[in-house]
């Protein structure tokens, strides 16, 4: 089928089966345009604990499903890809970070959702790049924090909050990849043109933006400013909603071109395999009850504080 015939037959599914197509700003173009919500992590995050659909699609990576499960369990997840997964979540094995725990028992654990399921499950709070900040405050000045996985987004905490938080060595091997001398010689490229970065990148480039903040308030501060131009630190798919939203705009990338800069994980779902999907009802998301629950505590505390 081509690509028309295919988001025909996507939307009929959709109708058909009381299903919903979550999509990440990470995705490709043609996932975007068929979702039903298309969002960062906080936004997908709340968007499946509301919807009423009885089956969710989650176009995505294996970590944002599980959250989508563990806030619905009685819905069918669908996972266009299972082998979509998350080079940071990896970087956090459960089995490791219990052992740490037990090192450190009067810490408490502050997690990035970025992570999988059995993580959440050993955390107090679940965090997204949109809400840390926010969330971190409500832990006493003095309380000791094991922050995981990601040291880029936890060192930016700390130096916004002045906190000392200790942190699980892992990090996006998109976000960390991104070179200082590489934004520097784009800067140069274009003099005057403000930049914004995700705080998953390094501290010393993150120290040479305009803005720092997820993907949600990169693209809404861009929307909101008077800026024609704009350089962009941060996965190339956000440059879909860029363009959507500011069709006036001209965007700038670090790596615009080079493939093995995007997240190749996010790039596996494609129509084929959500039509697929959604007419077999397979891959689905299965979990273990016990550890839903567990993992459930964390999350719901960051919606209710979020």
């Amino acid at each position: 089928m081509d690509k028309e015939t295919l988001k025909a037959e996507i939307n009929r599914l959709k109708k058909e089966k009381n299903a919903i197509i979550l999509a990440h700003y990470y995705t490709l173009p043609e996932v975007q345009e068929i979702a039903d919500f298309v969002g960062d992590s906080l936004a997908l995050a709340r968007k499946a604990a509301q919807t009423d659909a009885d089956i969710i699609l989650f176009a995505g990576v294996h970590f944002m499903a599980e959250t989508a499960k563990i806030l619905n369990p009685t819905k069918k997840v669908l996972v266009p890809d299972m082998s979509a997964g998350c080079v940071l979540a990896d970087c956090c094995q459960a089995s490791k970070l219990a052992a740490f725990k037990a090192e450190h028992p009067d810490y408490k654990v502050l997690s990035y959702v970025n992570c999988s399921a059995a993580v959440k499950a050993l955390s107090d709070l679940i965090v997204t790049s949109g809400n840390a900040l926010k969330l971190v405050e409500h832990f006493p000045a003095d309380e000791k924090i094991i922050f995981a996985p990601d040291r880029n987004l936890g060192d930016y905490i700390n130096r916004m909050t002045g906190r000392n938080m200790m942190l699980w060595d892992g990090a996006c091997s998109i976000h960390d990849h991104y070179e200082l001398e590489a934004l520097k010689a784009l800067k140069e490229a274009h003099p005057g043109v403000p930049s914004v970065a995700h705080p998953e990148c390094r501290h010393e480039l993150l120290e040479q933006v305009d803005f720092v903040g997820s993907t949600a308030a990169m693209l809404s501060h861009i929307s909101e400013s008077d800026s024609k131009e704009f350089i962009v630190v941060t996965e190339s798919g956000i440059l879909y909603e860029l363009q959507k939203r500011n069709p006036d705009k001209t965007f700038y990338t670090l790596y615009n071109a080079a493939l093995e800069h995007d997240c190749v994980n996010m790039k596996k779902n494609n129509l084929e395999n959500i039509y697929a999907a959604l007419q077999n009802e397979n891959p689905e998301l299965l979990m273990d009850e016990e550890l839903r629950q567990k993992a459930l505590l964390p999350i719901q505390r960051m919606l209710e504080l979020s």
